[in-house]
C-alpha cells in the first residue's frame, strides 16, 4: 500500500476525528494480516512485470563502481 504525504496527513487527521466515534462503537473483531496483504501485493506486481518482455537493447547498461 503506497501513501503520499498528503494521504498520510488525511489519514492521521481522520483517525483523530474518528477516535470519539470508536469510543462509542466497539472495534471490529478481525484485523487484516498485513504480512499476507503485502505478499499478495508483491506477487501481483511481480506477475505484472513478468508479462512484459524487454529486449536487451532496451535495458539500461549498469556499471558497478566500488
Amino acid at each position: 500500500m503506497k501513501l503520499t504525504r498528503r494521504q498520510l496527513a488525511l489519514a492521521a487527521a481522520g483517525s483523530v476525528v474518528a477516535v470519539p466515534a470508536l469510543a462509542q462503537n466497539p472495534a471490529p473483531a478481525a484485523t487484516p494480516d498485513w504480512d499476507k496483504v503485502a505478499r499478495e501485493d508483491h506477487m501481483q506486481s511481480a506477475q505484472a512485470i513478468a508479462k512484459v518482455d524487454l529486449p536487451m537493447l532496451v535495458e539500461p547498461a549498469f556499471q558497478f563502481k566500488a
